[in-house]
């Protein structure tokens, strides 16, 4: 039987520290943005909707389960289904929206609150669509750095000094 692939834990230490920090962002920011007119209707602080849950809260949260197994796992393909977990959840941030608009029973997410193109525009990147790339692009990140083998961990691996120049 194989055995698993074991990482150390400071290798996925950073991803999994902005993937957190996304997921707080995301979860929170609905909460706390109408404090700073920065949020979508209803722009009352700390007012819970259905649309909250299922396009903000949970997405969020997923997020920071992934991106706390990214952190803090040893093993390489955990930390990788962290990883996928919190780039699906990336996923959901971006195109939740659009699929609520054909499946009504999510809720309303509201619009966009702000006066002016340019805040309503930076209201949907910060609240669902950049902060989706965001997170998927930190997940990719990890994805990438744990689908990577080290070198002396490959049986058979040529050490980089026989080759010649």
């Amino acid at each position: 039987m194989a055995r698993m692939s074991r990482i150390l834990t400071s290798r996925g230490a950073l991803t999994g520290m902005l993937l957190i920090l996304l997921g707080a962002w995301g979860g929170l920011i609905p909460f706390v943005g109408p404090y700073f007119n920065y949020a979508y209707t209803p722009d009352t602080a700390w007012h819970f909707t259905l649309a909250r849950l299922w396009l903000e809260i949970l997405p969020a949260a997923a997020v920071m389960l992934g991106g706390a197994l990214v952190m803090a796992s040893t093993q390489r393909l955990l930390a990788a289904s962290g990883a996928i977990l919190a780039a699906l959840a990336g996923g959901w941030f971006i195109a939740g929206t659009v699929v609520n608009t054909i499946w009504p029973p999510l809720g309303v997410p509201g619009v966009p609150a702000g006066t002016s193109a340019t805040q309503r525009v930076l209201e949907e990147l910060g609240l669902f669509t950049g902060l989706g790339a965001a997170i998927i692009f930190c997940a990719a990140l990890a994805i990438g750095r744990f689908s990577v083998a080290t070198a002396d961990r490959v049986e058979g691996a040529v050490p980089a000094d026989n080759f010649l120049p």
